[in-house]
């Protein structure tokens, strides 16, 4: 699949899953559960011990049935390692330019993190294709909608405070996906096994999302 075709599956789907977890044991099954939900973006963080392994397994088992990235990408050697397993595309909290670079290098996605109007486009004319904005749970939906208001051309994906309740708010304020963690992929479900519950509050997400038009 092309980048532009794997730009546009998260536009479409608007729901990027962060995996984060204690353990990668489980994280397989966490990821079927995610995608019977109606969730099919996933992002597993490199803050999950033995993260190369866990991106590795999904990408064997889901293959094109689900966009698979990488997040708390801090540099170009996890970077790499990360494309390497079979990411599809790398996430960071904050804004490295040569992690964008070496993205490009290798023409896949790349959101980097920012959360000032400077950050964001530097990370913009660095060549993101979609800027996270972490953490989003600052400002809210208000802060990303005056972000909005100078910077339409910017893809925008709040990350950090996005749960039920937020979500259609952050999409009405032009968010172009938003990343959703422990609200969706839940510690405790994930340490009790409990697949329905995470299955259950994908499609919660999904639902939301669906309700709210494009902007």
């Amino acid at each position: 699949m092309s980048k532009a075709k794997q730009l546009q599956r998260i536009l479409d789907s608007r729901i990027v899953a962060v995996i984060r977890a204690e353990s990668g044991d489980s994280l397989v099954d966490v990821a079927e559960a995610l995608l019977a939900g109606g969730v099919q973006v996933l992002e597993v963080t490199f803050t999950v011990p033995g993260a190369i392994r866990v991106v590795e397994r999904v990408a064997d088992r889901m293959g094109d049935r689900v966009l698979l990235g990488a997040g708390t990408v801090l540099d170009t050697e996890t970077a790499r390692a990360a494309l390497l397993a079979g990411a599809q595309f790398i996430v960071a909290p904050t804004t490295n330019v040569d992690v964008i670079r070496l993205c490009r290098r290798y023409d896949k996605l790349v959101m980097p993190g920012a959360f000032t109007p400077t950050e964001i486009v530097t990370a913009w004319e660095a060549g993101a294709d979609i800027v996270k904005i972490f953490p989003a749970d600052v400002g809210g939906p208000a802060y990303l909608k005056a972000i909005r208001g100078p910077l339409p051309q910017v893809r925008l994906m709040p990350t950090g405070g996005v749960d039920l309740q937020t979500a259609a708010d952050f999409l009405r304020a032009g968010a172009c996906a938003l990343g959703v963690g422990g609200s969706l992929v839940e510690s405790k479900a994930i340490q009790q096994g409990d697949m329905a519950r995470i299955e259950s509050l994908a499609r919660q997400f999904f639902q939301v999302v669906q309700s709210v038009p494009p902007k």
